[in-house]
């Protein structure tokens, strides 16, 4: 009697498996790694006294 109720207990968690993964639903999905924190800098602005004045860009 107890191997029957195992038997259909894993049954039915086959078949609720089987339903989550319809769902994109994974109970064994690793760990996401933690995001990397990058840090930016501003551009360094022109010197103000320039006798020749070159076209700038917006890249650094």
């Amino acid at each position: 009697m107890q191997a029957l109720i195992e038997l259909l207990a894993g049954f039915i968690a086959l078949l609720a498996t089987a339903a989550l993964a319809q769902f994109g639903v994974d109970l064994n999905a690793a760990p996401r790694p933690d995001r990397e924190v990058h840090r930016v800098s501003d551009c360094p602005e022109a010197p103000t006294k320039a006798l020749i004045t070159a076209p700038r860009s917006n890249e650094c």
